[in-house]
């Protein structure tokens, strides 16, 4: 398998270490799917590209690994995680019962200026270029992303921990792959508006049921693309 290149910006924040700008170069490749899922990651060939010395990348990579972003196979090295179709369906699983306790618990917890702030999110996603066009749905992280403010909102620490730290790159680079799964981009907006709605009526169980729905709606697109993918090499 081919080993990942990469063409990153070489500008600087000054409140940046170099370690942790390389971090979020390489971040932001996987998750965008520019380093391939499989490809292997050479040391080597990042120091070179980046200007930086083996121990601050090494520091980068072991943040990525605790991401999930990559894994380390023995006398491989470090590569871009590539979870196989059950695996896949078994993160959506556990996205669906957390995110949906996460909406129910946003309903009872979320302030009306916080809801407020969740509909100019939905308001910058409708305006959205690539969605306009029907390419795709809005692909920024944190505070822009609809997921990311609702699990904040919940006021649960421990689900903020797992759905907004060690679980949310790795589910950003699969949700943006299949985001432009045709209609889907138009469907999951109306969805999102519908879960809004219920949070701002306080309405938790319709909320949680609402949002288990949605991320159930991703998984079948997911179960469906595998399903379709084995069928045409059944049939090469």
């Amino acid at each position: 398998m081919r080993e990942a290149t990469i063409s990153p910006s070489l500008l600087q924040h000054d409140s940046e270490t170099l370690s942790e700008h390389v971090f979020r170069c390489i971040q932001a490749a996987i998750v965008r799917g520019e380093i391939a899922p499989g490809s292997k990651i050479s040391e080597p060939e990042l120091a070179r590209t980046y200007g930086i010395s083996r121990g601050p990348l090494r520091e980068a990579i072991h943040r990525l690994e605790g991401q999930k972003l990559l894994v380390r196979v023995p006398h491989v090295g470090a590569r871009v995680v590539s979870l196989s179709p059950q695996e896949l369906i078994e993160l959506y699983e556990i996205r669906e019962s957390l995110e949906g306790m996460a909406c129910r618990l946003a309903a009872e917890r979320m302030g009306l200026a916080e809801l407020d702030e969740l509909r100019r999110v939905l308001d910058t996603h409708e305006r959205d270029e690539a969605f306009q066009a029907g390419r795709g749905y809005y692909q920024q992280e944190g505070d822009f992303d609809f997921h990311y403010r609702i699990i904040q909102g919940s006021g649960n620490q421990t689900l903020v921990r797992m759905l907004c730290g060690e679980m949310y790159q790795l589910v950003r680079m699969y949700r943006i792959q299949f985001s432009s799964t045709p209609n889907r981009p138009r469907q999951a907006f109306h969805e999102h508006h519908r879960i809004l709605d219920a949070i701002a009526d306080r309405d938790g169980e319709l909320a949680e049921l609402l949002m288990r729905r949605h991320i159930a709606a991703s998984k079948r697109n997911i179960a469906r693309h595998f399903q379709g993918a084995s069928t045409q090499t059944a049939t090469q």
